[in-house]
């Protein structure tokens, strides 16, 4: 499915952002003090967050870190393009994930088997997919594997024997497991963040295997459904806080329950364990310096038409991961209770995009995995992310969730293409899209085209907009093609080593297609050296070393 969307998101008033900072990949400078201080009172605009890299983008844009994604306007100087926003196509079998097992039926129904963030990744230690994930009654967390990420096996383990589960908890709410691809120490290279509802705390494990865990560490204050993720652009784990912009539920207060406003806060560190020790007093308030600040929440765009003081749509969670050159933010937005007792809460997961790991831009304001509105589906309420966000299987993206209906909690598969959140368009009239100034230090110029029955061009400029030959658009010889990997030459060849470490402007000339990255590669592989995500088959880690190496998926 698909959706045209050209949006402009009103800003909130930008405070003092002074340079002075930390220097990321993509030449963002970040400010002096970060994480930024976001309060209480800003989010209670229920304005749309402010962009600093939007506003003022890096004179020179550095771009050899990951494919570069047409999510926003970071790398766009002009264009006649038009950008549109893609939703993901579900897995016609979902759901994948479903209760089986005589510990996923426990007592009462709903019977059990969602991932409820948990976690879902590749390993290429021993080349099989993992996917940790919530039995009945949330009672501990259970583990199984899969070959080609669509069917999946709970195998008999040592931890409780004969059963999937790895790790036993008291009424565990939500979790996040993580591969740690660069774990120094091989018996933390899986990492696990859970918060338990029978003693209202959070605590974190490790593990080298992802099924044999340590003791608990518990962590500082923390409400339900807090989350973590990895972001190895700064190398920090970030703790994404469930708070409440109002005071929260229970002895505070009697309001309607969506009165409290869910958010987020933002904890980071370079050392998980260390990392999940801040300090902390009530989740509705502003926290002294030193503690995780108020980050992000719902905004008047998750309600239109909706006052400021009855904004209904809540940020219930945000799970994010690396993809390619941008963190990935999967917004799970809250917007009613359901509509009859037998519904679950109306969740659906909504995307953002991040290039400093902090701010996020969210120019699609519609569901990329939505409930259903029939009762007999197994995401008929309550569709919620899962940890690590996606997989690159092929030339696919596969990105799990969970759902809910009144007789079991399931998981299920969705499908994007590769880079495939958002294309530049063109119709039947040629069109133009022209980068603002980047450098690289590659040689091959690669792009993510879907023009079987239309053409692509490309030509170079330099830093004052002249052409240079021999990169012009008459010279480059058209493609006309439907893939995500496509080399871009022209007449004389397609070597670009003698415009490495310059300013250089690409000009984009497109007809009847989409275009949805563009990066420059090493070699001619076509490896961007991004992150992709989860991991996948053929990849030997975290990161695209291998480019059109790779293994093609069996699954399709």
């Amino acid at each position: 499915m698909k959706s045209l969307a050209r949006v402009t998101i009103p800003l909130l008033a930008v405070s003092a952002w002074a340079a002075g900072g930390e220097v990321l990949y993509n030449g963002i400078e970040l400010p002096a003090v970060w994480p930024p201080r976001v309060s209480v009172a800003e989010l209670k605009t229920f304005e749309p967050m402010r962009l600093p890299y939007l506003e003022r983008p890096p004179a020179v844009i550095p771009i050899d870190v990951g494919r570069q994604l047409f999510v926003d306007d970071f790398l766009v100087e002009q264009t006649t393009l038009t950008r549109r926003f893609h939703k993901a196509e579900p897995h016609p079998g979902n759901p994948v994930l479903r209760p089986d097992k005589r510990w996923e039926k426990f007592a009462t129904p709903p019977a059990s088997a969602i991932a409820f963030s948990d976690g879902c990744f590749f390993d290429p230690a021993d080349k099989l997919f993992k996917i940790w994930y919530r039995p009945s009654h949330g009672s501990g967390t259970c583990y199984a594997t899969s070959t080609d990420g669509i069917h999946w096996k709970k195998p008999p383990l040592d931890v409780q024997p004969g059963s999937n589960v790895v790790l036993l908890g008291g009424q565990r709410d939500s979790s996040t497991i993580w591969l740690d691809h660069d774990a120094k120490d091989a018996a933390q290279r899986f990492k696990f963040f859970q918060f338990q509802r029978d003693s209202w705390r959070a605590s974190v494990h490790t593990s080298p295997d992802g099924i044999h865990w340590s003791a608990p560490i518990w962590c500082g204050p923390a409400g339900d459904r807090s989350t973590m993720f990895y972001n190895p652009f700064r190398k920090v784990w970030v703790f994404s806080i469930r708070a409440f912009l109002n005071k929260g539920p229970g002895k505070y207060t009697t309001k309607p329950f969506h009165q409290y406003h869910r958010a987020r806060k933002y904890g980071e560190a370079g050392d998980f364990l260390a990392g999940s020790q801040w300090s902390g007093g009530e989740l509705h308030e502003d926290w002294p310096a030193g503690a995780p600040p108020f980050w992000v929440a719902a905004d008047r765009l998750d309600s239109p038409g909706v006052a400021p003081d009855e904004i209904k749509s809540e940020l219930y969670n945000l799970d994010a991961a690396p993809y390619e050159s941008v963190m990935l933010g999967l917004f799970s937005v809250w917007h009613s209770s359901g509509k009859g007792v037998d519904q679950p809460k109306i969740n659906d997961i909504m995307l953002g995009f991040s290039r400093d790991g902090f701010h996020w831009d969210r120019p699609f304001r519609e569901a990329v995995i939505p409930v259903s509105n029939d009762p007999r589906t197994w995401n008929y309420g309550n569709v919620q992310s899962v940890g690590g966000g996606c997989l690159v299987v092929g030339d696919r993206l596969f990105m799990y969730a969970s759902g809910r209906n009144a007789r079991e909690d399931t998981t299920g598969l969705f499908f994007f293409r590769r880079d495939g959140f958002a294309s530049m368009e063109a119709g039947e009239r040629e069109a133009t899209l022209t980068t603002r100034p980047v450098m690289f230090s590659g040689r091959h110029l690669f792009v993510n085209l879907a023009a079987p029955r239309g053409a692509l061009r490309v030509e170079a400029l330099d830093r004052n907009g002249k052409i240079i030959a021999p990169f012009t658009k008459d010279d480059c010889v058209a493609l006309s093609d439907d893939k995500t990997r496509l080399k871009v030459s022209w007449k004389k060849g397609d070597d670009l080593s003698r415009l490495a470490g310059q300013p250089v402007r690409f000009r984009f000339h497109l007809t009847r297609g989409a275009l949805y990255a563009f990066w420059v590669s090493s070699d001619g592989s076509g490896a961007s050296q991004g992150y992709i995500g989860a991991g996948g088959p053929g990849f030997a880690g975290a990161i695209d070393t291998v480019g059109n190496a790779f293994i093609q998926a069996s699954a399709r």
